[in-house]
């Protein structure tokens, strides 16, 4: 994927995804090393996943739009969805498993999108997915795993690169792939030597599990923070392992308390709102040695769509399980 495709993207998407603020934040930045956050808490649907959204269903023919859209979510993916066939008169349908937080739930319907509750993972959803499009007709776009949904999430490393040329290391939140695949691809088609780094949850780390058997695996879902980052990445994935597998410089996972304090400084020292998948970048700069970082840093907070009792209950400092319940 060259730099063309993600500049398409960025002229695709302008008019339903907005570009988002890159910000220096004084309370990370510490011995000579500058930190940006990406806030795409900032989007209208609250996550970084609207971009995707966005130039996928720009891609479409006028005959596929007519028949409808649908797809697998853990919760972003369905409410930018959602949002986007919205704007442009699109019917849609999002599949969840009932692992999904019922905030992210009501979400995606209010946004006007048919919603279905199967099973207890993504794979779950995924097999009513495919059920639709085989019996209805319907047109599937995946969270991840393709590429007109990768080439826009790569437009904000365009955006970060371009507002912060400097910029030497990329914190990415890392789940199915398609947000740093695109991120590094894009960013390092701009600038080659900077290092993109992807933060994960210990607790069924698909992306991570896969890289180190060499291939696509599946993976047990657990109830975790970064709720937003379960699911596999598909044993027939078609891109994004490969692109992971290229691109990405390192992986870090992080324990349930890792993730809770990278949530609860966020909010604490800089005045942000950030689910657990949103944060993740954050736990590599407040705990040392976790990742080799440079010394200018871009964290992209990717979403804000947390549970406000889950929320709470972090920021007041109770244990990350008590949390999951």
């Amino acid at each position: 994927m060259d730099l063309r495709a993600f500049e398409d993207a960025q002229a695709a998407i302008k008019s339903i995804a907005c570009r988002t603020p890159l910000v220096e934040t004084p309370e990370f930045s510490d011995g000579g090393r500058r930190v940006l956050l990406k806030l795409e808490t900032a989007q209208p649907t609250g996550a970084f996943k609207l971009r995707g959204a966005a130039n996928a269903l720009s891609r479409l023919s006028p005959q596929e739009a007519a028949r409808g859209v649908v797809c697998a979510s853990t919760g972003n993916h369905g409410r930018a969805l959602a949002y986007a066939a919205d704007r442009l008169g699109i019917p849609a349908t999002v599949c969840m498993s009932k692992l999904v937080p019922q905030n992210k739930i009501e979400a995606v319907r209010k946004l006007g999108a048919k919603v279905s509750i199967v099973g207890k993972s993504q794979d779950d959803a995924q097999a009513e997915v495919d059920r639709l499009v085989s019996q209805q007709g319907l047109v599937e776009i995946p969270p991840f795993d393709h590429a007109a949904v990768i080439a826009g999430q790569g437009t904000i490393g365009l955006e970060i690169l371009e507002d912060a040329p400097e910029t030497d290391t990329i914190l990415v939140p890392l789940s199915g792939g398609g947000l740093i695949a695109g991120i590094a691809a894009a960013a390092k088609a701009k600038a080659p030597g900077v290092r993109v780094i992807g933060l994960s949850m210990e607790r069924g780390a698909a992306m991570a599990a896969s890289l180190s058997a060499g291939h696509p695996v599946d993976v047990v879902e657990e109830p975790t923070l970064a709720d937003s980052l379960g699911g596999g990445i598909g044993l027939s994935n078609r891109h994004t392992f490969s692109m992971v597998r290229d691109l990405v410089d390192d992986i870090v996972l992080l324990t349930e308390t890792q993730i809770a304090a990278a949530m609860r400084t966020l909010f604490l020292k800089a005045g942000w709102v950030a689910e657990g998948a949103g944060a993740v970048g954050i736990a590599a700069l407040i705990e040392p040695g976790l990742a080799e970082l440079g010394r200018n840093v871009a964290v992209v907070i990717s979403g804000r769509n947390v549970d406000m009792d889950v929320f709470r209950a972090v920021i007041d400092g109770k244990s990350p399980e008590a949390s999951d319940a």
